[in-house]
């Protein structure tokens, strides 16, 4: 009975985080055996100098980013650090935070790079999502990359959207009170007030 219990306690936890995808986080910070949690800004606790840590190559001009939700709905920030043991992300690639629907799989084909922002071949950085859903907490986890002049975004049968749509926030105020239905407008609310935190790569 107890391990039965463990199992469902376990489960839950699992359902109400995320998963990173591509670029590969920089560790799982889903399930147990680890001292991770998604609720810990700025990387779910996992440091950036992981031992065996993953690093993958991006294109120089913005790539993509490949997400596992767990949430009926969630909003979505993803911010970029440059160096090679990011704390600090202070540059956002979704100046327009998304608003998300279903459980399932997310691919963002390409996500440009701010206009003022210059790298070069070889240069390091680190990308960071925060999903916030109903309970209105932040969830953090970050994934390391390189940026390479021969990197392409996923294409094809290697991005797909599964059971997931996504807007972007701001687009929906020229749009029809429908595009917007089933959104908790409480949560909303207090979101599109921190939403210059988020992307600053602020805490909550």
């Amino acid at each position: 009975m107890v391990a039965t219990l463990l199992l469902l306690a376990v489960a839950q936890l699992a359902t109400a985080h995320f998963g990173l995808e591509y670029p590969t986080w920089r560790a799982t910070t889903l399930g147990t055996g680890h001292n991770y949690s998604q609720w810990s800004y700025p990387c779910a606790g996992v440091p950036g100098n992981i031992a065996g840590g993953n690093r993958t190559d991006w294109p120089l001009t913005g790539g993509s980013v490949v997400l596992d939700l767990h949430h009926p709905w969630s909003y979505v920030f993803i911010n970029l650090g440059l160096g090679e043991n990011v704390t600090n992300f202070n540059y956002t690639l979704t100046p327009q935070f998304l608003n998300t629907t279903g459980n399932g799989t997310l691919c963002l084909p390409t996500l440009p790079l701010p206009a003022n922002l210059k790298v070069e071949d070889g240069t390091e950085a680190s990308i960071q999502v925060i999903t916030v859903g109903e309970s209105g907490a932040g969830l953090y986890n970050c994934a390391d990359i390189t940026f390479k002049a021969d990197a392409k975004p996923l294409a094809g049968d290697a991005c797909q959207n599964n059971n997931v749509t996504s807007v972007a926030v701001k687009d929906q105020k020229a749009t029809s009170a429908g595009a917007v239905a089933g959104m908790n407008p409480v949560v909303l609310s207090s979101v599109v007030g921190l939403a210059v935190l988020f992307v600053c790569g602020m805490s909550l």
